[in-house]
Order: structure tokens, then C-alpha cells, then sequence
């Protein structure tokens, strides 16, 4: 009811502070069985953490990942597995002007009215620090599937602002802050830089794929996996649209075209985005999500203060300019979520899950 936990079968329950002494989750369901240490955490918590460039945050977080139950002599034992990530760079003398007043675009508003109290150090549970226990709990949910059904995840930034990201190749995507899927980024880069030196901040678009993705998961009618894919994107901070495969250009597609023809070799496209009917056809899942400008920025803006009076709000503190630069790995991290709990769920239901048909290879388009 606290809505502090993701999933059933693979349930993640969040917990912590942005400024608190730690965050972390428990996940409850992970089958037994399989090998994990930190290692396999860490690299995706490096790829989210903030201080990583000039483009974002300088909160200089290790995100160190430590894993304090659930897994005996390297395998997991099918009990809770709580993950812990220390902070240790807060800074919490930053937010002392914003208690009594309430930040455009921020959550200060909704805590008050809804909890009667609200902690002002780093939006407290509305931080975008929360999404860090997300991005573990996902590494622990890739492993497995990668393990089980050689499924990966990855993703990219396709547009800053009023930059669109043209697509070149998926090998970029690590060599450059902002996770494009292109050589050269010098413009994004002089327009981040533009953006930060003027006190303002951007949105995002972030695309993320699941590939060799197994077909059957997900149920009609109301627990589709599609519609669970939205709805976990929807959990992540600032994400005000979510796109599955075609998405809005579906409305200018006609019937004709938009409709993925079937061949002895396979599905002719992809406007489905990897999901017919709620369940998935074994091709790529294709995912866009908007995510919305930075609401902490240093150009003043009018609020009113928890009195109701009129005052003006200059957020001061560190901050990313674009909040979708850090977001690829968790929106990655969120994917592996639902496509682990809809695994669980075909498991537990249909056995194991079922090989494509032979005339239809789902593995093609």
C-alpha cells in the first residue's frame, strides 16, 4: 500500500533517504542457485552514479554496492537479498532555504500536503538517488535472465532537448557521458555546457531494448506486459511519456503498414515494439521514454511558501542539468524488472517457457 516495493514473484522493496545514512533494497524471489557477488552489481551502478562528468550532478558518490543477506559461499539461497549503498558525500546545508518554501516541478508540495511533514535534503524519498537500489536489483534480474535465456538489455540517449540523437552504432554508447549512440558529441556537449553556464536544465529521450527475449510472457488483460513495462518506466523520476515500439506515430500509420506481417523467416517489422495482445513475440522489446527537465535549476522562479505567501525559489545545492543523461542504465534496470517478474510468472503458471514456433523464428525482425 506504501508503494515502496516493485513486483511480485520478484518483489524490490526501496528504502532510504537521499541524505540519509544509507539506501538500499531487499529483493525477495530471486531463485536460488546463482552465482552473484558485487561484482556483478557494480558496473551498472558505475554507470549510473552521479560526479562521473561535468554534465552532471558533482555529488561524488562510490555507490558501492554491498550485498548483507541472501547469498552463502557466492550463490544465492532463495532467501531476501538486501543490497546497501552508503552515502557518503551529502550535503545537506544546501536545501536549509527551501524548507519553507516549495520547489516548482518538485515533489515538496504533494509530501507536505500528503504526510503532513516532508525531509527537504535532496527531495528525501522523491530523489533521484532512490533509483540506485533499482539499478542493482536490475543487475541481479539481467544476470539471471541473461543466465536463463541469453536475454541483454541495453539503451541510449536519442534526443537532448531540441537535439535529436541520430543513431550510428550501439558501440558509442559507453565511450561518450552521454550514453549516444554516436562518434561525435561535441554538440550535445557544447549544449550542455550552454545550458549548464545559463543556470537552466532539459529533458530526454532514452530508447532501451531487450533482446533474445523469450515469447509467451505476459497475460491479458490487465496484466500485460506491455502495460507493466509502462507502468515501471512511469516509477522512474521525471518520466512524463512512455512509448512501446510505434508508440504516438501509430496514429499517423495506417492499418496497412502498421500491422508486423509474418514470414517463414520471421515478423516483416517491429511497430509492436516486441508485444502482440499483451505477450511478448520473442522479438526486441523497443522502449522510449520523455523524461522532463531538471526542476532543481539556479534561475529563480515564483512559489509560495508553506504559509501560502508569495516568495521566489532559487534551488541551489548540485544538480544535473539533465536528469536523462544518468537515466539509460536505469531505465535498462527497470525492463530487466518486469521482464523477470513476467519470467517468474510464465514459470509458475505454463512451466517452462515455450520455444517460438518453428515456421515463425521470433528471433528475426
Amino acid at each position: 500500500m506504501s508503494g515502496n516495493t516493485f513486483g511480485n514473484l520478484f518483489a524490490v522493496t526501496n528504502f532510504g533517504e537521499s541524505h540519509g545514512p544509507a539506501i538500499g533494497c531487499v529483493i525477495d524471489g530471486c531463485p536460488p542457485g546463482m552465482d552473484l557477488t558485487e561484482a556483478d552489481i557494480q558496473p551498472d551502478l558505475d554507470r549510473r552514479r552521479p560526479g562521473t562528468s561535468k554534465f552532471v550532478t558533482q555529488r561524488n558518490e562510490p555507490d558501492q554496492v554491498e550485498i548483507l543477506s541472501g547469498v552463502y559461499q557466492g550463490q544465492t539461497t532463495g532467501t531476501p537479498i538486501c543490497l546497501l549503498i552508503r552515502n557518503t558525500d551529502q550535503r545537506s546545508k544546501d536545501y536549509g532555504d527551501i524548507l519553507q518554501t516549495f520547489r516548482p516541478g518538485h515533489a515538496d508540495y504533494t509530501y507536505l500536503q500528503k504526510y503532513g511533514l516532508r525531509d527537504p535534503r535532496g527531495g528525501g524519498r522523491s530523489s533521484a538517488r532512490l533509483t540506485a537500489p533499482m539499478v542493482a536489483a536490475g543487475a541481479v534480474a539481467k544476470k539471471w535472465l541473461q543466465a536463463q535465456f541469453g536475454t541483454t538489455f541495453r539503451g541510449c540517449m536519442t534526443q537532448v532537448g531540441e537535439l535529436q540523437i541520430p543513431f550510428e552504432d550501439w558501440s558509442h554508447v559507453p565511450n561518450n557521458p552521454f550514453f549516444a549512440p554516436m562518434a561525435d558529441v561535441s554538440a550535445i556537449e557544447a549544449y550542455m555546457e550552454a545550458l549548464r553556464k545559463g543556470g537552466d536544465s532539459c529533458g530526454a529521450r532514452i530508447r532501451v531494448t531487450a533482446s533474445q527475449m523469450p515469447v509467451g510472457l505476459g497475460q491479458p488483460l490487465f496484466d500485460k506486459l506491455d502495460a507493466d513495462i509502462a507502468f515501471a518506466m512511469m516509477g522512474i523520476n521525471a518520466v512524463k511519456g512512455v512509448e512501446i515500439g510505434a508508440g504516438f506515430a501509430s496514429v499517423s500509420q495506417r492499418g496497412s503498414t502498421h500491422g508486423d506481417s509474418l514470414s517463414p523467416d520471421g515478423f516483416r517489422g517491429n511497430n509492436a515494439g516486441g508485444v502482440l495482445g499483451g505477450i511478448s513475440t520473442g522479438q526486441d522489446l523497443e522502449v522510449q521514454i520523455a523524461i522532463k527537465p531538471t526542476s532543481s535549476i539556479l534561475t529563480p522562479r515564483e512559489s509560495i511558501n508553506i504559509n501560502g505567501e508569495s516568495t521566489e525559489v532559487i534551488t541551489k545545492g548540485r544538480h544535473d542539468p539533465c536528469v536523462g543523461i544518468r537515466a539509460t542504465p536505469i531505465a535498462e534496470a527497470m525492463l530487466a524488472l518486469v521482464v523477470m517478474e513476467h519470467a517468474l510468472r510464465h514459470r509458475a503458471q505454463c512451466g517452462d517457457v515455450a520455444a517460438p514456433l518453428a515456421a515463425i523464428p521470433a528471433s528475426a525482425g
